[in-house]
């Protein structure tokens, strides 16, 4: 992975946003561009800002469109930081930090946003302030490793048993008087067989909460139970069911109704580690409070995630770590 710096400047203001690189780093300086603030962006971690930057916005050559993928002038610095994504692409800047300094409002968080985006969807970018880490009741050392694992991530492959069909039906029997639970029946059908499954409490609230009907696409994870509809038949799509705009048609699938099927994951180190922390457990994800993990935590982890790689199930992405203010 890089991480970029940001440092604001003083009081005067230049005309350009010149970016002079360097072997170690980068340094970009700019200013008359004022750019939109979204709020952030909440899951397990912070993402950041600037939800509506997917990308720098360059065309093949590295120029800077006008308006491109949420990005609006300085094309100097984009174009600039065009370049760096070339390098990191082709493998040449790992671990180097860039460095971008300028007054505020001038797109430096959007220009580090943008080159997260172009890396890809899976790119783990995490943003952090250098004041939350000095505000934070842990050693700073712990809080930028935190940080570090944060911006890594690990690509888990995984082989599952799943049944993939077209919904023909769902029959619920309503429990008689005194009885326990609901049963129930649901057939489903691919080009070549049809069958019927039988339906117990727990599946049928889950067919429930998806919203499955006949003539739905849906998979059925063996292992947990797990429900997922992929869309309607296109046999159905000549059908006077209401149907939105947004409604996703699947062709019915081939072949037998029970297949194993690749299953892929992206988490990030941190996550692994929290995850693998006897003393936090999984709830400290959502928590967002971590507390300091263990250096023999990790190292088990980083032997896991090796062997991992080496047996192919596993490859690490890299990512990129933001650190604003670090004036």
């Amino acid at each position: 992975f890089f991480f970029l710096l940001e440092r604001c400047g003083g009081r005067t203001r230049s005309a350009r946003a010149p970016l002079s690189l360097s072997p170690n780093h980068a340094m970009a300086s700019g200013s008359g561009l004022k750019t939109q603030e979204v709020k952030d962006i909440t899951r397990i971690e912070r993402i950041g800002a600037h939800s509506h930057i997917r990308g720098l916005g360059l065309d093949d050559a590295l120029e800077a469109r006008m308006v491109s993928q949420g990005m609006v002038g300085q094309a100097n610095a984009r174009k600039a930081a065009g370049v760096i994504l070339q390098m990191i692409k082709e493998g040449h800047i790992a671990g180097r930090a860039v460095l971008i300094a300028g007054q505020p409002g001038t797109g430096k968080t959007a220009i580090a946003m943008g080159m997260a985006q172009a890396l890809g969807t899976d790119t783990p970018f995490t943003a952090v302030s250098a004041s939350e880490i000095f505000s934070l009741e842990m050693n700073k050392t712990e809080a930028l490793t935190q940080a570090f694992r944060r911006s890594i991530g690990v690509r888990i492959k995984e082989e599952t048993e799943i049944i993939e069909g077209e919904v023909v039906e769902i029959e619920v029997d309503r429990p008689a008087a005194g009885s326990s639970g609901k049963t129930g029946k649901l057939t489903l059908k691919t080009t070549e067989m049809e069958t019927v499954y039988d339906l117990g409490q727990k599946m049928i609230d889950s067919l429930t909460k998806e919203k499955a009907q006949a003539g739905d696409v849906i998979t059925i994870d063996k292992a947990t139970g797990r429900i997922s509809v992929l869309g309607r038949s296109f046999a159905r799509s000549r059908d006077y069911d209401a149907m939105g705009p947004s409604t996703k048609f699947v062709q019915c699938p081939e072949g037998e109704l029970q297949k194993r099927k690749e299953v892929v994951h992206v988490v990030s180190l941190h996550e692994v580690d929290v995850i693998n922390s006897r003393q936090q457990g999984f709830l400290a994800l959502f928590a967002g409070d971590t507390g300091e993990i263990k250096a023999e935590v990790r190292e088990q982890i980083d032997q896991k995630v090796a062997e991992w790689r080496e047996e192919g199930k596993a490859e690490i992405v890299p990512g990129v770590l933001f650190i604003d203010e670090v004036h």
